[in-house]
């Protein structure tokens, strides 16, 4: 089984920073990517930033050039440092992972549980 697990989240104000923290653990042979969504009260879970496992990334338009996306290999973790953040009610940032268990299978999609992010001054 195979289990993402994300922290960093909390309550800033507008223009401050966090750094969003997930990682992977359990029947780990590959991980093809990882990613951070964002859903917001009401809204659908959008992609934030995504990585592959050669360090090329995506951003989405609305934070390109404030967040930045990276990744520990070594140790299954992907990171999200968000800075200059913007006002926002309570979003929750959920951790994607494309992972494959072992050589013989498919990789699949994991989600960790989210993590809070509140910007308000």
């Amino acid at each position: 089984q195979v289990q993402l697990v994300e922290s960093g989240g909390g309550l800033v104000q507008p223009g401050e920073s966090l750094r969003l923290s997930c990682v992977a653990s359990g029947s780990i042979f590959t991980i093809n990517y990882m990613g951070w969504y964002r859903q917001a009260p009401g809204k659908q879970r959008d992609l934030v930033a995504g990585i592959i496992t050669g360090g090329s990334t995506n951003y989405a338009d609305s934070v390109k050039g404030r967040f930045t996306i990276s990744r520990d290999n070594a140790k299954n973790t992907v990171y999200l440092q968000m800075n200059s953040l913007k006002p926002e009610k309570a979003a929750v940032y959920y951790c994607n992972a494309r992972i494959k268990s072992s050589p013989l299978r498919q990789g699949r999609d994991y989600w960790g549980q989210g993590t809070q992010v509140t910007v308000s001054s």
